[in-house]
């Protein structure tokens, strides 16, 4: 219990600095696009911690963990292909290399005149920018696959799908989860983005909105809200990782010593 707790001080600790030294330096300031912390706080709790919270950061979560699941399941499965089948992945390299190199807010016009502006566009949004990182880590790690199982497997007769659950994926999934927490980063991006492209409802809309409207407070509140997010999404993938790589993690202490 004493070394969770420590774990939890010195994951709090320099966010809590940060935000003590920003209260301390902007409690004088005059500055309308630059307002003191204490009246974003104050913005944040009366806005943020009432019905928007209904009708805005709810929206916005749902969209980012959909549009991420969607990303996860089509960077794994096609990974998982492309890493199996050299010849595919010959032929499949120059269309990927070709869509990964354009950036994806570039496509939102694209999917706007396309789709329209409903959710469905902000979802198409998150998951073709969240798929490359995921996508290319899980080519990686299945590519990667240990020889020495790939003949045991032959060996033994495990082949089709029990090699793949068996042995191939556990093989590949700390480069899998790699690319998944680099995908929920983007994801996150991306929801704000596309919120911004196309302003119906989510915290991108609000914040887009409130800066047209010089609502600086709700403005920098809204951006409060996003880093909040963010940094609770993190240290949940966190526990995710350590749950699923327990074993990975336990073979790296060995190999250490």
């Amino acid at each position: 219990m004493g070394t969770v707790l420590k774990r939890g001080l010195l994951v709090v600790a320099l966010p809590a600095l940060l935000f003590a030294l920003w209260w301390v330096t902007s409690a004088g300031s005059t500055n309308f696009f630059l307002p003191p912390l204490s009246t974003i706080v104050d913005s944040f709790v009366n806005l943020w911690l009432g019905p928007r919270f209904v009708t805005d950061i709810l929206p916005s979560l749902g969209r980012l963990l959909l549009g991420y699941a969607i990303a996860v399941a089509v960077g794994v499965t096609l990974g998982t292909i492309l890493g199996l089948n050299r010849r595919v992945r010959q032929a499949a390299e120059p269309v990927l290399e070709f869509f990964r190199a354009i950036p994806p807010p570039a496509l939102v016009p694209i999917f706007l005149l396309i789709i329209g502006i409903g959710d469905e566009t902000k979802l198409v949004v998150i998951a073709t920018g969240a798929v490359w990182p995921i996508l290319l880590n899980t080519v990686e790690g299945v590519r990667g696959y240990d020889s020495v199982l790939s003949d045991t497997s032959a060996t033994f007769g495990i082949r089709g799908w029990r090699r793949l659950k068996e042995f191939i994926l556990p093989g590949a999934l700390p480069f899998i989860v790699a690319g998944m927490r680099t995908g929920l980063s983007i994801a996150i991006i991306l929801m704000v983005i596309s919120e911004m492209f196309a302003p119906t409802t989510g915290l991108g809309a609000s914040i887009i909105l409130a800066q047209r409207s010089f609502a600086i407070p709700d403005m920098w509140s809204g951006v409060l809200v996003l880093g909040l997010i963010g940094f609770a999404l993190a240290m949940l993938f966190r526990l995710f990782e350590r749950r699923v790589l327990r074993w990975y993690e336990g073979l790296k202490g060995l190999e250490r010593r």
